[in-house]
C-alpha cells in the first residue's frame, strides 16, 4: 500500500518537473531518482511507466527517459453516447431469460482498496506468500525452452495437461481423467465460464449452492441462464434438495465446490459425495465440480477426501481447478477436466473464446510445478493460513462477539460470518471502510433472498497476525456504528 502511494506521488512531482526541460531532453538517470527522491527502483520504473503511457515522457531502453516532443494527438471533443441505452436495453430484454452483465460482486474482491486500508477483502494471497522468486525463475526458464513463443496446441501442452490429469485422479489414479481428457484454461474463471455456456443454454436454469462464489452467478446470468438455488449446511450440499430441486426445474447442470465451499468453508460430507452423483446421473445432468481450493488447505486438514471426478467412470463431474490462487493472480493457467461427447462441446467453446493459453505461462507453469521449490510452496502455504485463521476467529471472538461465526473451515481464504439481525448490510460494509478496513459483503454470494446478513472475512491476503488484530480492531469500531443498538461489544483491542 505504501508503494502504491509512493509509485502516486512521484508521478506528480515527476509531471511537473518534466515542464522544465526542452521537447527531446534526457530526465535524471532512474539511479539519481532513487537516491533523490530515497524509493525503491520499482518505484521509478513505476511511475516513468505512467508518464510514459500518459504520453509526458519516452523511454529508451538502455538510454534514460526523455521529454516527450510536442505535437501529439489532440483531445477529441466527447461524443453524445446515449443511444446506447437503448440499444443495451433491447439487447438485454432479447431471449427468454434477460441477461445480467453486473461484475460487482467479483469487482469486491478484485478492486485494490484505497492505501491505509487493511485488505479483509482480498482474494488471492498476500506477496508475502507467493512465491515470487520462484515464478520469477521459473518464467525466466521457460523464456528460454526451444519454442517457448511459438503458438502452442490448442487444447494446451501435453506435459501440462497430464501433470492436471495426476493432481486430479490422486495417488492411485485409476478413476481419474487422463491427459487426453484435460483442456488448460487461462484460470479457474475462464475455466468455468467455457463450461457454463457449453452446458446449458440460454433460458436454462442451472442449480448452484446457495451462498455460493458471485463469479459464478455473474457468468451464468451474463449467459441468460437462470441460477436455482439449493441450500449448503454445515456438510455441504444437501442432496434431498438438490433432488427436490431437479426435479422442479429440470436442471440439466449443477455447479458446486465440494472441498472449502466459497464462502462458507463446508466439505462435502463422505455421505453425501455418491448421493449427489447419483442424483446428477439419474437426472441426466452433469456436476460442474469448482475445486478452487485443494491446494489450499491448512496444515491441519488432514487427508483431503478425493475429487469427485477421480472415480467418475459416467462422466457425470465436469473438473475444474485452477493454479492461481496458491501462486500468483497473473499466473492464470487453470484446467477443465471431462469424458466423452461432452469434451468436444468443452473444446469448441474454449477454442472460439480464446483459442489457447498464451505458451510461456504455460511453460511457467511446467518449470513451476515440477521444481523442488514447489511442494517447500505448498507446505509454507499451508503452514502460515492456519495461524492467520486462528488469529482471525479469536480476534472476532474477543472483539467483535456480535458476529457470529460458523466453524473455522481448514481450508480456504476466509471466515463467513452472520450479521445480528436488523443489520444494514451497505451501512456496516461502508462504515467498515471508513474506519480502514475492507470488507465482502455477503449479499452477492446469494441468487435469492439472504435468510441473514453476512460478511465474509478474508486472512490470506494480511501481512499477518498484526495486520489482522489491528483489522478487528478497525471493524469493531464500524460495527459500533453500524450494527443495531446494543448489538456490539467486545473486549477493546489494544492500541
Amino acid at each position: 500500500m505504501a508503494e502504491r502511494s509512493s509509485v502516486a506521488e512521484l508521478t506528480g512531482v515527476l509531471r511537473k518537473e518534466v515542464d522544465r526541460y526542452s521537447p527531446g531532453e534526457r530526465l535524471p538517470s532512474s539511479r539519481a531518482l532513487v537516491e533523490r527522491f530515497r524509493v525503491s527502483p520499482v518505484t521509478v520504473s513505476r511511475a516513468l511507466a505512467q508518464l510514459a503511457a500518459e504520453g509526458v515522457v519516452v523511454t529508451r531502453p538502455g538510454a534514460g527517459a526523455y521529454r516527450a516532443e510536442p505535437g501529439g494527438p489532440a483531445t477529441p471533443a466527447p461524443g453524445d453516447t446515449s443511444w446506447q441505452e437503448v440499444a443495451l436495453s433491447a439487447q438485454a430484454a432479447a431471449g427468454p431469460v434477460p441477461r445480467s452483465v453486473d461484475a460487482s460482486g467479483v469487482l469486491v474482491t478484485l478492486a485494490e482498496p484505497p492505501p491505509g486500508v487493511i485488505e479483509f477483502n482480498g482474494g488471492y494471497l498476500h506477496p508475502s506468500l507467493q512465491p515470487e522468486r520462484a515464478l520469477a525463475a521459473a518464467l525466466a526458464r521457460a523464456g528460454r525452452r526451444p519454442g517457448a513463443w511459438n503458438r502452442p496446441p490448442t487444447d494446451g501442452l501435453p506435459e501440462l495437461r497430464t501433470w492436471f490429469a495426476r493432481q486430479i485422479a490422486g495417488p492411485g489414479g485409476e478413476g481419474g481423467p487422463s491427459g487426453a481428457d484435460v483442456l488448460i484454461t487461462a484460470g479457474g474463471q475462464s475455466a468455468l465460464t467455457t463450461a457454463l455456456r457449453a452446458l446449458a443454454p440460454p433460458g436454462a436454469p442451472v442449480l448452484v449452492e446457495s451462498p455460493t462464489y458471485p463469479g459464478m452467478l455473474a457468468v451464468a446470468r451474463a449467459a441468460g441462464q437462470r441460477p436455482v438455488p439449493v441450500p449448503v449446511d454445515a456438510d455441504g450440499l444437501r442432496p434431498e434438495l438438490l433432488a427436490a430441486a431437479l426435479r422442479a426445474t429440470g436442471a440439466r447442470v449443477l455447479v458446486c465446490q465440494p472441498l472449502f465451499q466459497n464462502p462458507t468453508g463446508a466439505v462435502l460430507a463422505r455421505e453425501r459425495r455418491r448421493e449427489v452423483l447419483r442424483i446428477a446421473r439419474e437426472a441426466g445432468a452433469f456436476v460442474v465440480e469448482d475445486d478452487f481450493a485443494r491446494s489450499l488447505a491448512h496444515e491441519d486438514a488432514g487427508a483431503l477426501p478425493p475429487p469427485l471426478a477421480a472415480d467418475d467412470p459416467d462422466g457425470v463431474v465436469v473438473h475444474l481447478r485452477s493454479l492461481t490462487k496458491i501462486t500468483s493472480p497473473s499466473l492464470r493457467v487453470g484446467a477443465l477436466a471431462a469424458r466423452g461427447p461432452v469434451l468436444e462441446r468443452l473444446r469448441a467453446i474454449h477454442v472460439v473464446d480464446q483459442f489457447f493459453v498464451p505458451r510461456p505461462l504455460q511453460e511457467a507453469a511446467l518449470e513451476l510445478v515440477g521444481s523442488p521449490a514447489w511442494p517447500r510452496h505448498l507446505r509454507a502455504v499451508a503452514a502460515a493460513l492456519r495461524p492467520r485463521r486462528d488469529h482471525l476467529a479469536a480476534e472476532l471472538r474477543r472483539q467483535v462477539p456480535a458476529l457470529a461465526q460458523a466453524a473455522a473451515p481448514r481450508g480456504g481464504f476466509h471466515l463467513w460470518v452472520r450479521a445480528p439481525e436488523g443489520t444494514d448490510e451497505a451501512a456496516l460494509t461502508g462504515a467498515a471502510l471508513r474506519a480502514g478496513v475492507a470488507v465482502t459483503p455477503g449479499r452477492p454470494y446469494f441468487c435469492a433472498e439472504p435468510p441473514a446478513v453476512h460478511l465474509r472475512l478474508g486472512f490470506a491476503a494480511t501481512a499477518g497476525t498484526a495486520e489482522i488484530t489491528e483489522g478487528v480492531r478497525r471493524l469493531r469500531t464500524a460495527c459500533a456504528e453500524a450494527l443495531p443498538h446494543g448489538a456490539g461489544g467486545g473486549e477493546p483491542a489494544p492500541a
